[in-house]
Parts: C-alpha cells; sequence; structure tokens
C-alpha cells in the first residue's frame, strides 16, 4: 500500500477520535497528546459508555421488562435437569443476580478495561501502517467482494476463538491458571449482561482473533471494529446469559 492510501486510515481513525474524544473532552485534554493514544483513549471511553450502557439496558429487559420469559425459562430448565419440581416464586428471585454481585463485576471489569484497549488500539495502529489486509473503501473491491470478505472474515474469527477457548480447556495448565476465572459466574444468580467484560482473559482471546484475523482475511476498518465492539462489549455477554451459560459445569 502506497502512503496515500494508508493515509486514508489515519484520517478515519482521526476522524473517530475528534467524533468521540471532541464531544466528550476539552481540546486541551486531547488535541495534544500523539495520536495513537488519542486511539487509546476514545477506544477505552467509548468501550467503558457501551458497556455501561448496553449491560444497563439487558439488565432492564431480562430481569424486569422480560422477567417471566427469560428467569423462568431458566428456572424451568435447572429444575428439569435437576429432576426437580417446577419452579416457584422463591426459584424466580433467587435467579436474579445480586446488585452485589453485578456492582463486583462491574469493578472488576472497570479495572480491565484499561487493559482491553490496547489490543483495539494496536490493531489500528497496524492498519494505519500497513501491516494488515485492511482496505478503506468498498469502492475498492466492490459491494460483492466486500460481503464475501466479510462471512469470511466473521468465520475465521469464530473458528479461532472456539478453538482457543476449547484449548483453554484441553490443557489443564492453561485451564487452571488462565481459564478457570471464567468460571466463577456460571450460576444463574451470579451471572448477569455485567459479567462478560469482567473475565480479562475470555476477554483477551477474542480481542486476539479480531487483532490476527484482520492480518488474514480482507476487510474494511470499520467493518473490524465494529464487529469487535458488539463481540466484546455486548453480543458475548448476553448470549452466555440467555443461551444458558449458567447451566453449564
Amino acid at each position: 500500500m502506497g502512503d496515500e492510501y494508508l493515509r486514508l486510515f489515519v484520517e478515519e481513525t482521526a476522524l473517530y477520535n475528534r467524533i468521540v474524544l471532541g464531544n466528550l473532552l476539552p481540546n486541551g485534554l486531547w488535541v495534544q497528546l500523539p495520536h495513537y493514544l488519542q486511539t487509546w483513549l476514545r477506544n477505552y471511553i467509548a468501550g467503558t459508555f457501551i458497556y455501561l450502557a448496553s449491560g444497563f439496558l439487558w439488565c432492564l429487559y431480562i430481569y424486569y421488562l422480560k422477567r417471566n420469559v427469560y428467569v423462568a425459562k431458566v428456572c424451568f430448565l435447572t429444575k428439569l435437569l435437576r429432576l426437580s419440581s417446577i419452579y416457584d416464586v422463591q426459584d424466580l428471585a433467587d435467579s436474579i443476580p445480586s446488585r452485589k454481585a453485578m456492582l463486583l463485576q462491574i469493578y472488576v471489569a472497570m479495572k480491565a478495561m484499561p487493559w482491553y484497549c490496547i489490543l483495539p488500539t494496536l490493531s489500528e495502529y497496524m492498519v494505519e501502517n500497513g501491516w494488515t489486509k485492511c482496505f478503506s473503501r468498498i469502492s475498492d473491491i466492490g459491494w460483492i467482494g466486500y460481503l464475501v470478505y466479510l462471512i469470511i472474515y466473521l468465520t475465521l474469527v469464530e473458528f479461532g476463538i472456539y478453538w482457543m477457548h476449547r484449548e483453554l480447556h484441553d490443557i489443564k495448565f492453561l485451564y487452571k491458571h488462565l481459564h478457570a476465572t471464567h468460571h466463577i459466574y456460571n450460576k444463574q444468580n451470579t451471572l448477569s449482561p455485567f459479567a462478560g467484560a469482567s473475565i480479562k482473559i475470555n476477554r483477551r482471546k477474542i480481542s486476539m482473533q479480531f487483532l490476527l484475523q484482520v492480518c488474514i482475511s480482507p476487510t474494511r476498518l470499520y467493518t473490524a471494529g465494529t464487529a469487535a465492539a458488539i463481540a466484546l462489549f455486548i453480543g458475548q455477554p448476553i448470549l452466555q446469559h440467555t443461551l444458558g451459560n449458567s447451566l453449564i459445569p
């Protein structure tokens, strides 16, 4: 890639920095920072907002607006697997994580958030320097090519996450020292939409896959960033909750 084309990536990430930082912080706090620090700060602020906002909205939806749908369903499945009688009102109450548990998850996630944001910042730095297969404009390859590459990219990411997760279970040393923490929140009364980002290794393995795959499969920078944000802060925490991660030992 030539310098003029790489400049398109820098201009794109600089635009994202201005949108987030320019609307939330005084110019004196960020304009003089190096570009990569601006990018990290933007990822940190945006990631924190997405994590808290999505977690709050999903808690509101699952535990209050649709409480009799999602919580009752899990209680029924739990009772069925235990060959016990049908759930009662107390089961419903006990299945909702306590406020203390959710606040602890938020606290742990906030401590880890600065570290989460290093990998997407590194990924953008690699893109800006032409070390990946990212392209800047859909017109460079056309819509058909864009959709084909998008499917390939997401397939490789999912494949990589699956095998990384599987190896973390199969290799006892890795499970004991890295992955066991992931299963702290595998009970219905401790698992919440806030739990996902509080599990450091689980988040990092997902971030690493998005970082690796931009070096393998052509994709657009904006597309890769959006997919990573959805997977990290919205998608997987909710899937873990609604699809019954609490029932998995």
